[in-house]
């Protein structure tokens, strides 16, 4: 048994999720990227303490729960159980999962509250601005974007209360040189001049803290007409989970690790979690975490996900296809480290076929197989070798230090990348060196000995790097090859594994290829399931508003405004995004472009596929625009293009720029074309 208190801590958080409802991928996706990130430091030697949990207050519940016919207490119950279970199906190895409910939690709130207001950063005062209920946020009306919240682009409604603040400028000039001085603070970059440019800099505003307009909230207990704020009572989570006490008895384990290592939250909370969590920890005299990840965003096919618009995915309809470790696998491969990732049940089914079950799953089969044809499942080491087999062992053992390298940068998907480069280049020794052809030549017999060893201890050195992202996998491979898997300090060495072991006499196959004509029907019944629920909920919903006297509310998360239709060709809310310099403008290449011909994708209901003159040259350019034109009308459009973007492939197929189109509140999308005749490959600038 090791010994923890020799190890170095490491504490790594999730933002913990909020229960409103059912997360959907995207939601899971941070958790099972954080499990990845917690598995690694373990597997490096890290004592780890990872935590994770459910924030459960605020107005937004409050509605939830009267819609539901229900308390808020037994609401949040429900939902934080079902997120939980989502967390365990995902194989996500926290070490406390924490609720803002709990009543540990809530006294310590209750502590901090009291101490700021004693110490004089927060007082007490009256607000009147402008609310979103969804967010929990105020707004002033210079902070509106097109008259809407700028966080989430909905409605925000006038409210007056008593409320208590929170002296932010305060701390402003400090937190702004801690982040000047900590380059790695905030992190990518992108988010850090985000935050820098356009929150601290233009000056802070004090914080409203209490409401007392709604009671399901931790009461302020010096003034019970008024309840925390939900920011204040969910952020404070990262230190009462780990033993903070206000009154400074605080438990072992919070000076063990605190300050925490990572807190990996979405981007769309970066500003509460670089802004406001730095200055109530500089306001309580406690050191600020090392560094603030905000990860990019999982979309459906490119939008985000919805209920109204029936392209949620949930985390169990995946598994329920295709596997814990194969959903794992895309949703961590697939995230690129800074811009948002794409998701389909096609793309899953693609990249199941190709990574999982030809690239890993065959090479494991085909190793195992022939040292049970050949030599009756015994792997023997002989030492005849040749070149071949030094440049096996050289990318093999470079391995464990890329992936660790990546790991420092949190590019998970990078060091997932390092590691199925090692198994590809098993399969091309495979084909170097012809096992079936050794097989046949009697004297070679020794030489074919060695080349299934060198096979079997390249992949159990890939098996036990891939054991932080697809634990079960690897596990199920070291099984096979009847051996265990290695620890990071064994993995600078080639040929530590018995001579003369055994291996299974039958092997598994890890995952099986799939077929989407197969799967397609399935996901149907997903869907036609999701949409009765959702029309269901609805319904209960404006039962419920009628029973009380309200009328029925549109979803907020979809609400469209008025003048946002296509009729008045009015205007639509944007999401702000970090600002970009002229340079890296400049370096994107837009073109008009002409389409020649174009085809409907097979096997999908939302792409096509053009070719598309620009200039001189065709681009082969695949769309998700099926819904909205047929492919015997986009010939001969001419149509804005980004032509140098890097080439993708989507459904099987390579796609080499991109076409611009705008797109409305209800999805409905609409080609950007040139108002007046323009040649095919003008600059569009």
């Amino acid at each position: 048994m090791c010994d923890c208190s020799k190890k170095k801590p490491y504490y790594i958080t999730t933002a913990i999720a909020y229960t409103s409802g059912k997360p959907h991928i995207g939601n899971t996706y941070e958790a099972v990227l954080a499990d990845s990130i917690a598995r690694f430091k373990r597997y490096e030697g890290y004592d780890v303490f990872f935590q994770t949990g459910t924030d459960e207050h605020g107005q937004k519940i409050e509605i939830k729960a009267a819609e539901a016919e229900t308390t808020p207490k037994a609401f949040v119950d429900g939902v934080a159980g079902t997120i939980r279970g989502i967390w365990d199906l995902m194989g996500t190895s926290y070490d406390k999962f924490i609720r803002t409910t709990d009543a540990d939690h809530e006294r310590q709130v209750q502590k901090i509250f009291k101490k700021l207001y004693e110490q004089g950063d927060i007082y007490k005062g009256s607000y009147e601005g402008l609310y979103c209920t969804p967010c929990e946020s105020f707004w002033t009306e210079s902070q509106l974007v097109d008259g809407k919240c700028p966080d989430c682009g909905r409605e925000v409604q006038p409210a007056q209360e008593e409320a208590y603040f929170f002296r932010m400028s305060k701390y402003a000039d400090r937190l702004i040189e801690h982040i000047n001085t900590h380059p790695e603070f905030i992190r990518p970059v992108s988010r850090r001049n985000e935050m820098m440019n356009n929150f601290l800099l233009p000056g802070l505003q004090d914080l409203c803290v209490s409401r007392t307009s709604f009671k399901w909230g931790i009461p302020v207990d010096f003034d019970n007409r008024h309840v925390v704020y939900v920011w204040l009572d969910a952020l404070t989570n990262y230190i009462t989970g780990i033993g903070y006490d206000a009154d400074g008895s605080n438990a072992d384990s919070f000076g063990k690790f605190w300050p925490a290592d990572l807190h990996l939250i979405g981007k769309d909370i970066i500003r509460f979690h670089t802004i406001y969590w730095p200055i109530f920890l500089m306001a309580l005299d406690i050191p600020l975490p090392k560094q603030v990840f905000g990860h990019p965003w999982l979309l459906q096919g490119g939008e985000k996900m919805s209920k109204s618009r029936g392209n949620v995915i949930y985390a169990d309809d995946l598994v329920n296809l295709f596997g814990v470790d194969a959903v794992r696998y895309f949703v961590l491969h697939e995230m690129p480290f800074e811009n948002d990732g794409i998701i389909t049940w096609e793309l899953v089914v693609e990249r199941t076929n190709s990574d999982l079950a030809n690239t890993l799953g065959n090479l494991v089969n085909r190793t195992i197989s022939m040292s049970n044809k050949y030599f009756g499942g015994v792997v023997t080491g002989t030492g005849v070798t040749e070149p071949v087999d030094e440049e096996l062992k050289e990318a093999v053992l470079a391995a464990a230090g890329k992936v660790q390298a990546k790991m420092t940068e949190l590019r998970v998907a990078d060091a997932i990348g390092e590691i199925f480069t090692v198994f590809k280049r098993c399969n091309k020794y495979i084909d170097e060196t012809m096992p079936w052809a050794l097989a046949k030549d009697e004297s070679r017999q020794e030489r074919l000995r060695e080349v299934l060893y060198n096979l079997s201890e390249a992949i159990i050195i890939g098996a036990s790097l891939l054991g932080s992202f697809l634990p079960e996998t690897a596990e199920r491979i070291a099984a096979q090859f009847n051996c265990s898997l290695r620890g990071i300090d064994e993995l600078a060495a080639f040929g530590l594994g018995e001579s003369g072991n055994r291996v299974t006499e039958k092997p598994e196959i890890l995952f099986a290829r799939l077929d989407w004509k197969e799967i397609e029907p399935k996901v149907r019944e997903i869907q036609a399931k999701q949409k009765q629920e959702y029309e269901e909920e609805q319904a209960r919903i404006a039962a419920v508003n009628a029973k009380q006297g309200k009328a029925a509310e549109a979803p907020k998360a979809e609400a469209k405004p008025a003048e946002a239709s296509t009729e008045d060709n009015g205007e639509m809310d944007i999401e702000p995004k970090a600002e970009v310099t002229y340079d890296v403008f400049d370096s994107l290449q837009f073109r008009v472009g002409q389409i020649l011909k174009c085809e409907e994708v097979p096997k999908s209901k939302k792409l096509l596929v053009s070719q598309v003159k620009v200039g001189s040259r065709v681009l082969q350019i695949v769309s998700g625009i099926k819904k909205a034109y047929r492919a015997e009308e986009m010939v001969g459009k001419k149509v804005m293009v980004l032509v140098n973007l890097k080439p993708a492939t989507l459904a099987g197929i390579r796609s080499e720029g991109m076409l611009l189109c705008a797109e409305n509140e209800d999805g409905e999308l609409s080609l950007m074309t040139p108002e007046k005749p323009m040649p095919a490959g003008a600059p569009i600038c």
